[in-house]
C-alpha cells in the first residue's frame, strides 16, 4: 500500500513533528565534538526545505549513538543544530531536552517556517522500549507526524512508531518525508518489477547476515555475484581450503541450499574464481581494544585452495573482469556489501572495479543502480563515484531488513494514501 508523503499534506501553521536520522559520525577535537560526515543531515534537507516553504513549524527529533538512557555530552545533538543551521541557511533553535514543559513552551512561540531540534531522544530508555507514556509526552507538540529516518524505521521505538500511532489516533496525518519516499521507491517499487537483466552484487562478511536477502532476491534476479568474506563459506561448502579466512562452518548447508535454489530457478549464481590473499604475522602490538595487530605480508592472487597460513581479503583480477562484464550489461543493479577489505588500498581493487562497472552501466547503459546502504555506500564514496549512481540508501541494517521483506514498524505506522 502506497504511503502518504509530505507532498499530500497542508502543513501551514501546523506543528510538524519530524523523525530524522542525524546519527552522524563525530569525534572529539580539542574538547569539541566535531561532525565527520554530514551525509545524513544533507540527505534530509529537501524534506526540511519543502516543509519550511509550506509554512510548517518544524520540530525535529533524532538519536545519536547509544547513550543508554544517560545524558552523555559527547552524544548531544547541539553540534548538529549548528551544522543544520549552516546547511539550511536559517536559524535552528535547540532544546536541551526532547520532552517536558520547556519544550512545550518553546514550540508554543514558534512561527510558520521556524525549525527546532530536540535533544537526543535516546537520553531516555523509554525511547527504545516504545513506552506509551513517553510517546505521549513526545506527541504533545505534534499536529502532524513525518518520518524521514529510513535508517531507524526498522525499529518500533517511541519516536519512529509510538508517536505516529498517537497522532493518527487523534485524527492527524502521518507521512513519509522525501528521503523516506525515495528509499521506499528504489528499494521497493523499482525492485518489484526490475528492468532486465537484473544483477545483484552481494558482499560483506557473513552468509548468515545475507541469507534472507539472498533467498528473496533469488526469486527476482537474473544474476547474483558473490564477494567479500562470505564467499569463503561458499568455498568451504565445496571443500575448498580457506586458510585463516573468515568463515562460518555452521552455514555450509545454507550456502549449498542457496546455490541449489539458484540452479532450480535458472539464476546465474557466481562465486569468485580467484582471491587476493596475504599472510598475517603478529606484530607484537595491541589495538585500542587490546587485541593483537597483524602485519599482512606476502600479498598475492591465487586460484583454488588458500594456504593454511594465509587469509583471503578480496576478489582477484580474473573475478573483477568477469563480474565487471556482467554488471556492465545490466539494466537494474542492486549492490549490498563490498568485495573485500576496501578500506586498505592493497585490497581495494576488487571493490573499486565493481563500483566502476556499476557506474559504467548507469551512465552508458541506462541502468538503474541502487546501492543498498552501509559499507557499499562508504566504498563507492571512497572511490569518488557516489554521485554517478541512481540511488544510495541511507539505511544500513534497515536496508537489509527491507530487502528481506520484513515489516518496517516506522513505515507501517504511516498513513496509507
Amino acid at each position: 500500500m502506497a504511503k502518504l508523503t509530505i507532498r499530500d499534506l497542508n502543513v501551514r501553521g501546523q506543528r510538524v513533528f519530524i523523525r530524522v536520522d542525524f546519527n552522524v559520525p563525530m569525534e572529539d577535537k580539542n574538547g569539541q565534538m566535531v561532525i565527520n560526515d554530514t551525509t545524513r543531515i544533507v540527505e534530509t534537507l529537501p524534506t526540511l526545505k519543502f516543509l519550511i516553504e509550506q509554512g510548517g513549524k518544524l520540530i525535529l527529533t533524532a538519536h545519536l549513538g547509544r547513550p543508554k538512557g544517560q545524558r552523555e555530552t559527547s552524544m548531544s545533538l547541539r553540534p548538529v543544530a549548528v551544522k543544520l543551521a549552516d546547511l539550511l541557511g536559517c536559524n535552528v533553535a535547540f532544546a536541551d531536552d526532547c520532552i517536558g514543559e520547556k519544550v512545550e513552551q518553546t514550540v508554543g512561540i514558534m512561527k510558520p517556517g521556524d525549525v527546532l531540534l530536540l535533544e537526543n531522544v535516546r537520553y531516555y530508555n523509554e525511547e527504545e522500549k516504545n513506552d506509551p507514556a513517553f510517546a505521549e509526552k513526545l506527541a504533545k507538540v505534534a499536529d502532524v507526524y513525518v518520518n524521514d529516518a529510513f535508517g531507524a524505521a526498522h525499529r518500533a521505538h517511541a519516536s519512529t512508531e509510538g508517536v505516529a500511532r498517537i497522532v493518527a489516533k487523534r485524527g492527524g496525518q502521518c507521512a513519509a518525508g522525501l528521503l523516506m519516499e525515495r528509499e521506499l521507491k528504489f528499494l521497493g517499487e523499482e525492485l518489484e518489477k526490475p528492468a532486465r537483466p537484473f544483477v545483484v552484487i552481494l558482499g560483506g562478511a557473513k552468509v548468515s547476515d545475507k541469507i534472507k536477502v539472498i533467498d528473496r532476491l533469488l526469486e527476482k534476479a537474473d544474476t547474483i555475484l558473490i564477494g567479500g568474506a562470505m564467499a569463503y563459506t561458499f568455498k568451504l561448502a565445496h571443500d575448498v581450503k580457506t586458510g585463516k579466512s573468515l568463515i562460518e562452518p555452521d552455514h555450509k548447508h545454507t550456502a549449498l541450499a542457496a546455490e541449489a535454489k539458484a540452479e532450480k530457478l535458472g539464476v546465474n549464481f557466481q562465486l569468485p574464481t580467484d582471491t587476493v590473499i596475504a599472510t598475517p604475522v603478529d606484530s607484537g602490538k595491541l589495538n585500542k581494544k587490546g587485541k593483537p595487530v597483524y602485519d599482512l605480508t606476502n600479498i598475492r592472487t591465487i586460484s583454488g585452495d588458500i594456504p593454511d597460513d594465509a587469509e583471503g581479503f578480496s576478489i582477484g583480477a580474473e573475478t573483477e573482469k568477469n563480474y565487471a562484464a556482467i554488471i556492465r550489461g545490466a539494466k537494474t543493479i542492486l549492490w549490498n556489501g563490498p568485495m573485500g577489505m576496501f578500506e586498505d588500498p592493497r585490497f581495494a581493487a576488487g571493490t573499486n572495479s565493481v563500483a566502476q562497472a556499476v557506474v559504467d552501466a548507469t551512465q552508458n547503459n541506462g541502468a538503474v543502480s541502487i546501492i543498498g546502504g552501509g559499507d557499499s555506500v562508504k566504498a563507492i564514496n571512497k572511490a569518488g563515484l557516489g554521485s554517478k549512481v541512481t540511488f544510495m540508501s541511507t539505511g544500513g541494517g534497515a536496508s537489509l531488513e527491507f530487502l528481506e521483506g520484513a515489516v518496517m514498524p516506522g513505515v507501517a505506522a504511516l498513513s496509507d494514501k
